[in-house]
C-alpha cells in the first residue's frame, strides 16, 4: 500500500488536464462572537453538512483511488472488467473547475441562518499548493437565535382550532433555537393529522410560517396560519360515500372502471365481482373503515396494507373521487382495483450440498400452492421432497442415509378460532396456520425413522418492529423400526444409543416474542427473541408421571419439558459502513418427570457456519465431551440441554458488492442428566471453564438475491483437552500440513451468520 500512495504521488499529476488541478478538500475557519456557547468542533461539523463538493478519498495524503482511475483508463465498452475494476478500485477526480468557493460560502451562510445563526458571515477563497486545490471558508459566527413564542394567527373555523391544538404537541417548542427544517418538519406533520381527520385535499404547502426577530435578545416569535388563497376543498373535511371493489381488474384495461351495475352490497361495500373468486366477507375484513365515515390516511394504509400482504393480489390500486351530484359536496367515492395473483403454481427445486462431517448430498423437492383456496385469500402449499447423505468418512461410509417426505400447509389472513372471535390490529393482519406432515428416514444398515407433525398457530403484529407467535398445538411423533442386529450389537457397548429408536410423542406449544429495529441504517440496531416451549404438561397431570418414560399414551411414552431461548443481537455502526455485530444465545432445556433429556429434536447443538465457526458440527460438546465417530454414526444428533452461545465480528466493506469480517466466537452446550455422555458433559458451576472459544476471517459477497459467505475459522480453545490445556494459541502452526488438516475449518454458507 505504501508503494501503491507513492507511485499514486508521482503519477496522478500528469494524467491531470492542462490547467486542472485535483481539489484536496476544505478547511474552516471558525471566528466566533463571545457570547456563541458551541465549540469550534461542532461548528465546524454542523457547517460540514454544507460544503461542495466531496473532495477524493486521500491515504497518506495521496489520492490513491484517482491514480487507479487514471491507470486502469478509460474502457470501450460498456461491460467488462475493465469498467468492473474502474468502478470498484478507482474514483473519478474531482478537478478544480468543480469547485466555486464563493457559492459555496454562500450556501453556507444560508445554512447557517437556516439554523438560527443570524448575521452570520462566510468568506470563501481558494489556494494552490502544488497540482491541488483547497477551499478555505471564514466563518464569523454569531450567537445562535431561539423560539421566545409560538403563535397561531386564528380565527373561529374548525381547522384552524384543530391544528393549534395540535401544534401544542408537535416538533416546535419554546426555547429550541430557531430551526427552517423544523418548521417544515412540524407543516408535513401537521398535515399528516389533518390528514385523519378528513381533510383529503389540504397540502403542508398551504400552511405558512413568519419569524418576528426584532423583538431583540436574539428571540424569535413564531407565527403560524393558513394562506389565504388555500383552496375551499382543502379547508373542508370529507365523508366516505361509497366503497367500490373491482377484484378481477386488468392491468391491460384502458381505463378505471366506476361503474357499479351488476355489483352486490355487502357489509356496506359494493363488489363488482362478476367471475365469483372470492368471498364478500373478505372485502369486509380487510378495507378497515366504512361509508360515513370520516377520511382518515390511516385507516387507508392499513387497508391497503392488508390487501398487499393478503398474497392474493398481484397489484392494489385505489382512488379517491369527489361527489359532483347536488347535496353534501364533501363526500369522497372510494375504489378499488385489484389483480388477482395466479392462484396455482408448482415449483421444483433441486439443491446439492456437503457438510462439516465428511458427507455430502442432495434433495429434490416440489412445491404447490394454491393462493385461494376458499375464496378467503387462503394459501395451500403441498411440498413432496427426498434426499440422500452418502459419508466419504471411511468410518461412517456403510451408514449412509435418505430422507422422504411431505407436508401440507394452510395458511388462513385472519385469526381461525372456532366459535371465537379476536380483535384485529387494523394496519397488521394476523395469520393462522396449520401444519401436517410425515418425514421417513432410513439409516443405512441401522434403523429407519418416521417422524410426524401436526401444528397450529397463530402470528400476529403489534406494530412493525414487534412480533408475536402463538401455537397452542404443536404435535410430533417419532417412531423407529427395521431396527438392525447391527445396531443392537452396537448398543451392548453403548447402550445410550437406544435412545435413537425410543418411540416418542411431543405434545406441546409454545410462545414466541420478537423485536426488531434493524430495517434501514441506523448507529444502533437490535433484534431481540425470546420464546418458551411447552410439553408433556397436561398428559403428566393426568396420567401422574413420575419418573423417566413411566406414563404413556396411546402406548407411546411421552416427553415432558420446559424450554426456553433467548436470542440478542445488536449491531452498532463505527462509520459510515463498518458496522461491530455481536450476538447472544443463551437456551434452558429442563426435562422432567417423564423425560430424562430434552427429545433430539429439540436438543441444542453448536458448531458450523453459524455457530463457532472454528469447530464442526458434531465435533464439540456437549461439555468436555469429544464427539467420536461412533457419536456421528449412531447419534442424528450430538445436542445438549442447556446453550451458551457469543459472537462478535467487525464488518468491513471492500467494494460495494464485497466485504470482510473479523470474528470471534464462544459457546458450548451441556445436559441435565449423564444418561448419555457421562459426567463429562452435563451443566456445572465450572460450565465458563469448558467454553470453546474461536476466531477468523471471512468474505461476504453480496449478489442481490442473496449473500454468499465464507469464514475461515481456526480454535483457540478447545474445552476437551485437559484442564490448563485448552488455550492452544501456542499450537496454531500455519505451516504444519497436519495442524491446518485439523484445525482450518472452512465455512461455507448463505446469508450473514447473525
Amino acid at each position: 500500500m505504501v508503494l501503491l500512495v507513492a507511485a499514486s504521488s508521482c503519477s496522478v499529476r500528469r494524467f491531470l488536464p492542462p490547467g486542472e488541478k485535483l481539489y484536496k478538500g476544505s478547511t474552516i475557519v471558525i471566528k466566533k462572537n463571545p457570547e456563541v456557547k458551541q465549540t469550534n468542533k461542532q461548528l465546524k461539523k454542523h457547517l460540514k453538512q454544507a460544503v461542495s463538493p466531496r473532495r477524493n478519498k486521500f491515504l497518506l495524503g495521496q489520492p490513491y483511488k484517482v491514480w487507479w482511475w487514471y491507470v486502469i483508463g478509460e474502457s470501450k465498452n460498456e461491460r467488462g472488467l475493465k469498467l468492473f475494476l474502474r468502478k470498484k478500485l478507482g474514483e473519478a477526480p474531482v478537478l478544480s473547475r468543480k469547485v466555486n468557493a464563493v457559492v459555496t460560502a454562500e450556501n453556507m451562510q444560508s445554512f447557517m441562518e437556516n439554523t438560527g445563526y443570524f448575521h452570520t458571515t462566510v468568506q470563501g477563497d481558494t489556494v494552490n499548493i502544488s497540482y491541488f486545490t483547497e477551499a478555505i471558508y471564514t466563518v464569523q459566527v454569531q450567537p445562535q437565535y431561539h423560539l421566545k413564542s409560538i403563535t397561531w394567527v386564528s380565527d373561529s373555523t374548525a381547522l384552524l382550532k384543530l391544528l393549534e391544538a395540535r401544534q401544542k404537541r408537535g416538533i416546535l417548542k419554546v426555547g429550541q433555537p430557531y430551526s427552517l427544517s423544523n418548521i417544515s418538519s412540524e407543516r408535513d406533520q401537521l398535515d399528516l393529522y389533518l390528514k385523519t381527520k378528513g381533510y383529503y385535499y389540504f397540502s403542508p404547502d398551504y400552511l405558512m410560517a413568519y419569524a418576528d426577530s426584532t423583538i431583540g435578545n436574539r428571540q424569535i416569535d413564531l407565527y403560524l396560519n393558513v394562506k389565504k388563497t388555500t383552496p375551499d376543498a382543502a379547508m373542508h373535511p370529507y365523508k366516505i360515500n361509497k366503497i367500490v371493489v373491482y377484484p378481477n381488474y386488468s392491468l391491460v384495461s384502458t381505463q378505471l372502471d366506476t361503474n357499479i351495475l351488476g355489483a352486490i352490497k355487502y357489509d356496506g361495500l359494493h363488489i363488482k365481482d362478476s367471475a365469483k373468486k372470492f368471498k364478500p366477507r373478505l372485502f369486509a375484513r380487510t378495507i378497515t373503515y366504512r361509508p360515513g365515515r370520516l377520511y382518515n390516511s390511516r385507516s387507508q394504509n392499513s387497508t391497503l396494507n392488508r390487501f398487499i400482504n393478503l398474497g392474493a393480489f398481484k397489484f392494489v390500486k385505489n382512488r379517491f373521487d369527489p361527489v359532483v351530484d347536488s347535496g353534501d359536496i364533501y363526500r369522497l367515492n372510494v375504489y378499488y382495483y385489484l389483480t388477482p395473483a395466479k392462484k396455482k403454481s408448482f415449483q421444483g427445486e433441486v439443491n446439492a450440498f456437503t457438510k462439516e462431517n465428511n458427507s455430502l448430498g442432495a434433495q429434490l423437492s416440489a412445491n404447490w400452492k394454491n393462493r385461494n383456496l376458499f375464496k378467503g385469500a387462503e394459501l395451500l402449499t403441498i411440498k413432496a421432497y427426498t434426499g440422500f447423505e452418502v459419508s466419504i468418512a471411511d468410518s461412517l461410509r456403510n451408514n449412509n442415509s435418505y430422507r422422504i417426505g411431505g407436508e401440507a400447509s394452510i395458511r388462513f389472513p385472519r385469526y381461525a378460532v372456532p366459535f371465537l372471535r379476536i380483535k384485529e390490529n387494523n394496519f397488521y393482519p394476523p395469520n393462522t396456520n396449520l401444519l401436517l406432515g410425515y418425514e421417513l428416514y432410513r439409516k443405512q444398515l441401522l434403523y429407519t425413522k418416521n417422524l410426524f407433525r401436526l401444528q397450529y398457530d397463530f402470528t400476529w403484529k403489534k406494530n412493525i418492529r414487534t412480533e408475536y407467535t402463538l401455537a397452542p398445538l404443536s404435535i410430533s411423533y417419532l417412531n423407529a423400526s427395521s431396527i438392525t442386529d447391527s445396531f443392537y450389537n452396537q448398543a451392548v457397548v453403548t447402550p445410550a444409543i437406544l435412545l435413537n429408536v425410543y418411540t416418542e410423542a411431543i405434545l406441546g406449544s409454545y410462545f414466541s416474542y420478537t423485536y426488531n429495529n434493524a430495517q434501514g441504517r441506523r448507529k444502533n440496531k437490535f433484534y431481540f427473541n425470546a420464546s418458551i416451549d411447552l410439553s408433556g404438561n397436561l398428559a403428566g397431570l393426568i396420567t401422574g408421571a413420575k419418573r423417566y418414560r413411566q406414563k404413556t399414551i396411546f402406548n407411546t411414552p411421552f416427553a415432558q419439558y420446559v424450554k426456553t431461548d433467548f436470542d440478542l443481537h445488536y449491531t452498532r455502526a463505527l462509520s459510515n459502513k463498518w458496522d461491530w455485530a455481536n450476538r447472544l444465545q443463551v437456551g434452558i432445556g429442563l426435562p422432567y418427570s417423564n423425560s430424562a433429556l430434552l427429545p433430539f429434536a429439540k436438543q441444542y447443538i453448536i458448531g458450523g457456519s453459524s455457530s463457532i465457526r472454528g469447530f464442526r458440527v458434531r465435533n464439540l460438546g456437549p461439555g468436555t465431551h469429544k464427539p467420536s465417530a461412533d457419536d456421528q454414526r449412531f447419534f442424528q444428533i450430538i445436542g445438549g440441554d442447556y446453550k451458551f452461545l457469543f459472537n462478535t465480528e467487525i464488518r468491513v466493506p471492500i467494494t460495494k458488492s464485497l466485504s470482510t469480517a473479523v470474528f470471534v466466537d464462544a459457546g458450548n452446550i451441556w445436559t441435565k442428566d449423564t444418561l448419555l455422555f457421562g459426567p463429562s458433559g452435563k451443566l456445572s458451576k465450572n460450565w465458563y471453564k469448558e467454553l470453546a472459544v474461536a476466531t477468523g476471517i471471512g468474505l461476504r459477497y453480496d449478489v442481490n438475491v442473496l449473500i454468499i459467505r465464507v469464514d475461515l475459522g481456526i480454535p483457540l480453545r478447545k474445552p476437551y483437552l485437559p484442564d490448563g490445556q485448552r488455550w492452544v494459541f501456542k499450537q496454531i502452526d500455519f505451516g504444519s500440513g497436519v495442524w491446518r488438516r485439523e484445525n482450518l475449518i472452512l465455512n461455507i454458507a448463505l446469508g450473514l451468520p447473525f
